[in-house]
């Protein structure tokens, strides 16, 4: 259908349905409305590249994502996250560019290049750190763009506009589930390398239990990889240990599921002799018994936040009011720790 085919369904001349289509003040919105449910009636969409001539918009918002090891924790989590994201964008009525901040064949960077095709809206950025390249054509460019999921490593400017998980909450609950179901003797399973995300879980982790008077320290902290091997191999490799311990929180689901399937094989009841709180509430959990007792990332919330805070700051003309928010996760509580 073309628009002059909807303008004599209206019964409306061509430039007045365009304007309604594009949202002109010049149009009422008793009009506007009725042009748009008839061209949602007729399934009549407006041409990307006439509607862009019109608006100096695209209809497109950037996503960049980091690169996905080829690990089942990393494609299930961030998967996940991926979805949710592209979901909320839909809804809004626009559509994405989802890539990796680099060219993994040129090493040039995405980020410039949708800039500077003039591709996308505005952008939201799910990475760990923004170099100073990319940092620049942002600054630059003026474009918007919000950063979520990831604190990043260097820290944030002053006027960025970010969301993300507040992980020392969510380490600081773990441990606080496993001493209100009455352990005592705890260990963490978590990852290597200085990663911000962890290095928090671990603080909250260690805070829920000197809070309460108990010795908690880097004795307890052991690092690998957050995938099922290292969980499984870790429990299997430390059964010395066993005895010893009877509280684990594993700082990724992945992790949790291989200590829990391990210490089935050991014939150690989960709960009961020893309890164990995962972290992240991937799908994969509902397919494994005993049903894990987990932090829930609340990706669903601060997609949502991150989504609806970029597409105003496209639509506005003046400056919008900066949202810097951290957002509490939450406990579910399952099979593997009962309080």
């Amino acid at each position: 259908m073309t628009i002059k085919e909807l303008a004599k369904i209206a019964g409306l001349n061509h430039s007045t349905v365009s304007r309604s289509l594009n949202d002109s003040p010049l149009i009422s919105d008793e009009t506007k409305q009725r042009v748009l449910k008839l061209a949602e009636e007729y399934n009549f969409e407006l041409n990307a590249s006439a509607r862009g001539m019109r608006t100096k918009k695209t209809g497109t918002i950037g996503v960049i994502f980091p690169v996905i090891r080829d690990r089942y924790r990393d494609m299930q989590y961030l998967g996940s996250l991926m979805n949710t994201l592209r979901y909320t964008i839909e809804e809004e009525q626009y559509d994405s560019i989802i890539t990796m901040p680099v060219n993994p064949k040129t090493g040039k960077s995405n980020i410039r290049k949708l800039i500077q095709q003039h591709k996308v809206d505005g952008l939201l950025l799910v990475i760990k750190e923004l170099d100073k390249e990319d940092q620049d054509i942002l600054g630059e460019s003026g474009i918007p763009f919000v950063s979520l999921h990831f604190k990043w490593q260097g820290g944030y400017q002053e006027d960025t506009n970010y969301v993300y998980p507040d992980n020392f909450r969510g380490g600081y609950l773990a441990a606080e589930c496993l001493l209100k179901a009455g352990c005592r003797n705890l260990i963490t399973l978590t990852e290597p390398g200085g990663l911000y995300e962890f290095e928090e879980r671990s603080r909250g982790y260690l805070a829920a239990q000197t809070e309460r008077g108990l010795t908690a320290g880097s004795e307890q902290i052991f690092y690998g990889e957050t995938g099922f091997d290292f969980g499984y191999n870790f429990i299997m490799e430390h059964q010395s240990m066993l005895n010893s311990i009877d509280g684990i929180f594993a700082q990724a689901d992945m992790n949790a599921i291989g200590v829990i399937e391990a210490l089935k094989e050991l014939d150690i009841r989960v709960s009961e002799d020893i309890a164990v709180v995962g972290y992240d509430d991937i799908d994969i959990d509902y397919f494994f018994k005993p049903r894990l007792t987990t932090i829930h990332q609340p990706r669903e919330q601060y997609t949502e936040i991150a989504c609806r805070k970029l597409i105003e700051m496209i639509d506005s003309k003046e400056q919008t009011e900066i949202i810097q928010k951290v957002i509490e996760p939450d406990l579910l509580i399952r099979e593997s720790c009962v309080i």
